[in-house]
């Protein structure tokens, strides 16, 4: 594994990132941008995804890490339950709704990989205590 220094390394914080981009532009336009419950709470989940892994990353061992990155995780499904209603409501076509129901899930399956590395005993190189 590269040398991770920062949350900002960390794949799954990258991919985040770039899903909560994709929500605000799909959640300001049209009427999912006058749906204020909807659009701020799937904001909120989306942004959980990335804050919780930062939060974790600060923590000083593994178990506390893995523990955020398992409410990350949780926050991926909340996000995918939030796509559903925006289909049904018909906010996100069929071709918007797969791509970001897919961008969380490949984000979910790279949590979910970081949480097994962790609670195998491993840390990243530059975050082992001291």
């Amino acid at each position: 594994m590269a040398s991770i220094k920062r949350f900002e390394d960390l794949e799954s914080w990258k991919g985040a990132r770039a899903l909560v981009q994709e929500i605000y532009t799909v959640s300001s336009n049209g009427r999912f941008s006058r749906d204020l419950i909807l659009r701020d709470q799937i904001r909120r989940a989306a942004i959980s995804m990335m804050a919780n892994i930062a939060e974790g990353f600060s923590r000083r061992s593994n178990r506390e890490f893995a523990q955020f990155l398992f409410i990350a995780k949780a926050s991926a499904a909340e996000t995918q339950s939030h796509l559903y209603v925006a289909l049904d409501q018909g906010y996100v076509n069929e071709k918007q709704f797969r791509f970001l129901y897919e961008c969380t899930e490949t984000y979910a399956r790279k949590v979910s990989a970081l949480i097994t590395y962790l609670l195998r005993g491993k840390r990243p190189p530059t975050q082992q205590t001291q």
